[in-house]
């Protein structure tokens, strides 16, 4: 066209330059269709991008991300989870709870993406930002308190798609997941913390979820202050049905995780030191019956380490209705420290009422040996007789009282080894509450 030409309103003219990219553009979309819809494979001399292959399958005109699938032939759409543990940061008692960070891998196949006509590709790797634009399962995690995505540098999170329209997608997640927590056998206890996977709108009509045939759940090399692995984390399928108006049915998965307590910590920091305390306890048996103040410093020091003790154990724990293992063991302890204060308290009683006998007698007999007292038939005879009966009955309380304490020396340690011996063999050998 001349360049004098006026143009006229309404048209927009082209150089030569353009006419030929748009036609260019065009063509080469219409090839893709065409080698898509007679389902052959390209030609060799001209391959076609990944990024065109990706234009065509994701193009709104013929995908929707909003749509499952298989929704359109009413079949449910099959998905395959893999769960990958990378590790268990904390398991809160109190709280009851475990914290974890894993991957969620999940496969299913979508016909709409395949693209085994086009391209001899093995798969194309989705960009963040294209990810949005293929459909995904809903799923969540029921019992999860709190969780989030990683972002740093970027969503961790990749998208697949293979030749035959099988997409793998796989995300990273941190999970505060609810761990319903059985402590009857505290510290020596096992607990078995489920995980639940869901789908959370999709009914089991459209989407069915399956765990990976092979290494459904894997654990990475998971290091815990605590707790380690007793055995393989169990799986197992299960749907759970709801009523929103009508009944409808989800499908879900589960994972339980065994976790074993590591009682080595226990042993050094509560065990070994109460087992000392009650036997520093004993210590008072050989002390003399006179030393009050020696024997009544050490009970009671005893007493209150035991109850100190114990007050920080509690602390660290829920406030179960129950009566855990470590609450029978800082109880008999208690029972041992105390009882051990009490056995000189008794003799301590006994030593003093008889003191007080002798020293009325005493008193008496030096009133008898006056000689106004004398005078009236009280011969000295009597008086020194009086005397040897008093000190004769002193040492037999003195004997009394030592012989009490030799029996105390050899009672309470019989009966505190007679209590471990039956408290470690109930409590690591014998039939376990938490399996009731």
């Amino acid at each position: 066209m001349h360049k004098d030409t006026p143009k006229e309103p309404g048209f927009q003219y082209f150089n030569g330059t353009d006419l030929s990219k748009c036609c260019f553009t065009e063509l080469k979309q219409k090839y893709i269709t065409h080698m898509y819809k007679k389902n052959r494979q390209p030609d060799k001399h001209n391959k076609i991008s990944r990024r065109e292959i990706l234009n065509h399958l994701l193009n709104a005109s013929r995908y929707d991300a909003r749509i499952a699938p298989n929704y359109e032939e009413d079949r449910a759409t099959n998905v395959t989870l893999q769960l990958y543990i990378l590790s268990i940061n904390s398991i809160n008692e109190m709280a009851m709870d475990l914290s974890m960070e894993t991957f969620l891998r999940q496969t299913w196949v979508d016909p709409r993406l395949n693209y085994e006509h086009l391209s001899n590709f093995s798969n194309l790797e989705l960009d963040q930002r294209m990810m949005a634009d293929v459909w995904v399962p809903d799923t969540y995690f029921p019992n999860e308190k709190e969780a989030h995505f990683h972002v740093v540098t970027v969503p961790n999170r990749l998208l697949h798609i293979s030749r035959n329209g099988t997409v793998f997608y796989s995300i990273r997640l941190s999970l505060t997941l609810t761990c319903r927590m059985n402590l009857y056998n505290y510290p020596m206890d096992e607990q078995n913390c489920p995980i639940y996977i869901e789908t959370y709108g999709y009914t089991e009509e459209n989407v069915l979820f399956n765990w990976k045939s092979v290494d459904a759940v894997q654990v990475d090399d998971v290091e815990m202050p605590q707790f380690y692995f007793r055995k393989s984390p169990a799986i197992s399928k299960c749907t759970r049905t709801f009523k929103y108006g009508s009944e409808a049915t989800f499908t879900c998965l589960s994972t339980t995780l065994h976790l074993q307590r590591n009682i080595g910590y226990y042993m050094a920091q509560v065990f070994v030191p109460s087992i000392l305390i009650v036997i520093l306890s004993w210590v008072s048996f050989w002390i003399h019956v006179d030393a009050i103040p020696a024997r009544i410093s050490l009970g009671v020091l005893t007493v209150l380490t035991i109850t100190t003790q114990s007050a920080g154990i509690r602390a660290s724990l829920p406030r179960v209705s129950y009566i855990k293992a470590i609450d029978v063991w800082n109880s008999a302890c208690l029972v041992f420290v105390f009882t051990a204060l009490l056995e000189y308290a008794y003799i301590n009683v006994q030593t003093r009422r008889h003191q007080k006998s002798a020293s009325k007698e005493t008193l008496l007999t030096i009133q008898a040996s006056n000689p106004l007292v004398l005078s009236q038939g009280v011969t000295p005879a009597r008086c020194i007789d009086v005397r040897k009966t008093i000190g004769a009955r002193e040492m037999d309380y003195l004997k009394r009282a030592r012989t009490i304490d030799r029996v105390a020396r050899f009672a309470f340690p019989i009966s505190f080894a007679i209590f471990n011996i039956t408290f470690w063999i109930y409590y690591m050998f014998a039939h376990d509450y938490q399996n009731d």
